[in-house]
């Protein structure tokens, strides 16, 4: 997002209220991340701690099988926790 062209932003912002979507702020304590990806990437990096990796395709692996390995429950809790989270 710190690469995002301002007016970019303006331009999408608008389009998704024009839209009647709700557009909800990055929290100020974590304006790295998206409340939406809080869930995901928390267990992520704690996994991602003990690796290493030797290349690109050692990453790229390792992400396709920790992504696969997570069943549907997985993600359907972490949006189930969105709520929580935009109001924090």
């Amino acid at each position: 997002h710190d690469n995002a062209r301002p007016h970019v932003g303006k331009i999408v912002k608008a389009t998704l209220e024009a839209l009647g979507w709700d557009v909800l702020p990055h929290p100020p304590y974590s304006p790295d991340i998206a409340p939406s990806d809080y869930h995901l990437f928390r267990l992520m990096a704690h996994e991602l701690s003990d690796q290493h990796f030797n290349n690109y395709e050692e990453i790229e692996k390792w992400l396709n099988e920790w992504i696969a390995s997570k069943d549907e429950s997985f993600f359907r809790h972490g949006m189930q926790q969105l709520p929580d989270r935009w109001e924090r």
